[in-house]
């Protein structure tokens, strides 16, 4: 199973910055347990898709020649909850990039209310040592068609 937590980007600026949303709703199945009677997206997931939207940004800065992996969270706070019917914005922001990763730092919001802040430091892998880099390990070939961007060749033994 993929869990993807991103919907769509809105703002991709390569090398820069981009801008995801994901839309939270009562079909998801994690909220009818977190929390009963109140109903809120998981902090955790909220760090995954801006994991997501930060990997991405990386990928693409570095062609997708590499596995990008969440490699540290050094620094993040939560403000607020993020409920079904909210649309959550993820803003990322690129630090530093460097052939064997980078670092972003990203906000989760809704509307105007800050939900979290966040840094998070990804490596670049070589696709050789990475298991199953070959099926879309990290980033899914949906995820670079949201992007537009073609995922890089596997070659015809894959």
């Amino acid at each position: 199973m993929r869990w993807i937590w991103i919907d769509r980007f809105v703002e991709f600026e390569s090398r820069t910055q981009a801008t995801s949303i994901k839309c939270v709703t009562m079909a998801e199945d994690h909220l009818a347990d977190h929390f009963p009677g109140f109903p809120v997206m998981p902090h955790s997931l909220i760090i995954e898709g801006l994991a997501q939207t930060g990997g991405i940004l990386v990928g693409e800065a570095l062609q997708f020649s590499t596995v990008v992996v969440l490699a540290k969270i050094p620094k993040v706070s939560f403000h607020g909850y993020a409920h079904p019917g909210d649309t959550l914005t993820y803003r990322v922001r690129m630090l530093d990039l460097q052939a064997d990763g980078g670092i972003v730092e990203g906000t989760a919001s809704v509307g105007d209310q800050l939900v979290a802040e966040i840094e998070i430091v990804f490596a670049s892998l070589p696709r050789s040592v990475v298991p199953n880099a070959k099926q879309d390990f990290v980033i899914p070939s949906e995820m670079l068609r949201i992007l537009n961007v073609q995922p890089p060749s596997t070659g015809s033994s894959g």
